[in-house]
């Protein structure tokens, strides 16, 4: 079973996403990018859901970390955001995000294709 790591500050984000992706995969959440660096480094998952509005360390931030290193740079991470407007997608995807996903989650079936077609790269 695959291992989704979610990082997002906002509870009710991670308990929604937790509850739409626990019956397919394991879904670990972290609160903020200190905690789930550290946890990536001891046992990295199989793909990140990262927040890009994150305190202290946003999601840029942390996907820098994660691209520099050299045990995680692999690491397939979604950018998960409230940022839609016009030109966010492409200027996350330019950042090194390996795909973008607008909040609120509409429509699972997006949510679902997303996580699928990074999983098979």
């Amino acid at each position: 079973m695959y291992t989704i790591a979610v990082v997002d500050d906002n509870e009710d984000n991670t308990v929604l996403l937790e509850a739409l992706l626990q019956d397919q995969y394991r879904v670990i959440t972290f609160m903020n990018g200190f905690d789930a660096l550290k946890s990536f480094l001891q046992q990295p998952p199989d793909l990140v859901l990262l927040d890009i509005s994150l305190p202290v360390l946003s999601g840029p931030e942390i996907l820098n970390q994660i691209r520099q290193n050299e045990q995680l740079k692999s690491l397939r991470v979604v950018a998960l955001t409230a940022h839609a407007m016009k030109g966010d997608k492409e200027k996350y995807l330019k950042l090194g995000f390996d795909a973008y996903l607008s909040k609120p989650i509409v429509e699972e079936r997006v949510l679902f294709d997303t996580i699928e077609s990074q999983l098979k790269r």
